[in-house]
């Protein structure tokens, strides 16, 4: 990859005086004053523009932390460099009360894409749509479950027998869904890689694919792929804004829209998980 300087700089007002390439489309990019941001190439059309949109949707919410934005042109993304450290027990906790208040944000509605944020944008490599909708356990088999599940069958990565599994859980989901909560403000790819422990103790979240949804389902990512010190983070949002009764229960039901995004980019052994989610759910 090589890094339009000419777009740094306009971004930053800075000259480039040095570049790092790294892996994944990503480049650390050190400026002429000493600063070094991180530059990120996508292709994807929008991909740039939704990205930059979620971070400063998340950064309005005034709790937790992202990279300053610097901004986004023909497909570069421009953030500033966070400096990490190891993951403690005091970050975890604070972590967890900041995320609860920006859930508790809110948002437009489920399914609202973030201001200046594009209807059609992506979660990883995979288009996601923002589109909205008023009940959640409608919008979430209609927008999360259900197109993903259709992709994994068209590509046989799942079979027509194995995906009215999950399509049985979806008609439940008015029943399995708990209690109803308004629209929260997620960062929406809430994995532990999207998690950034800084330097000065407090969690930057980078990669969002914000939208308004149910503040279980970024939990629901936290404990899919592991996050440090969990119970603790989740020690921390409970003291801010407990969960309804039943929420551990509930886990599967919002970890069904990341493993089927994960079925669709990565195959089968997601869309196995996925099927055990979701058998559990229904057994539950």
């Amino acid at each position: 990859m090589t890094v339009r300087s000419d777009v740094v700089a306009r971004l930053t007002g800075r000259a480039v005086s040095e570049e790092r390439q790294l892996s994944g489309g990503l480049a650390e990019i050190a400026l002429d004053d000493g600063r070094v941001v991180v530059v990120k190439r996508s292709d994807a059309p929008g991909a740039a523009r939704a990205e930059a949109a979620g971070l400063r949707w998340l950064a309005a919410a005034g709790s937790v932390r992202v990279p300053v934005v610097h901004g986004h042109e023909d497909g570069w993304l421009v953030i500033d460099l966070v400096p990490q450290r190891r993951p403690d027990p005091a970050a975890a906790v604070r972590f967890g009360r900041d995320l609860a208040a920006l859930h508790a944000a809110g948002a437009p509605a489920f399914g609202a894409a973030p201001p200046d944020g594009p209807v059609d944008a992506y979660i990883g490599l995979a288009p996601m749509r923002n589109e909205p909708g008023g009940d959640w356990p409608r919008w979430y088999a209609g927008q999360r479950v259900l197109p993903y599940l259709r992709r994994a069958v068209d590509q046989g990565t799942l079979s027509s027998r194995e995906a009215a599994v999950v399509e049985r859980l979806c008609e439940r989901l008015p029943e399995l869904a708990g209690p109803a909560e308004p629209p929260a403000r997620l960062h929406g790819d809430l994995w532990s890689g999207n998690v950034l422990w800084a330097a000065d103790g407090q969690v930057r979240l980078i990669d969002p694919a914000a939208h308004g949804g149910h503040r279980e389902t970024d939990l629901a990512m936290l404990r899919l792929f592991g996050c440090p010190h969990l119970e603790r983070v989740l020690g921390g949002y409970q003291e801010v804004a407990p969960l309804a009764d039943g929420w551990a229960r509930r886990v599967g039901v919002h970890q069904l829209f990341p493993l089927l995004v994960h079925a669709v980019l990565f195959g089968r052994g997601y869309a196995e998980q996925a099927l055990t989610a979701a058998r559990t759910a229904l057994e539950g």
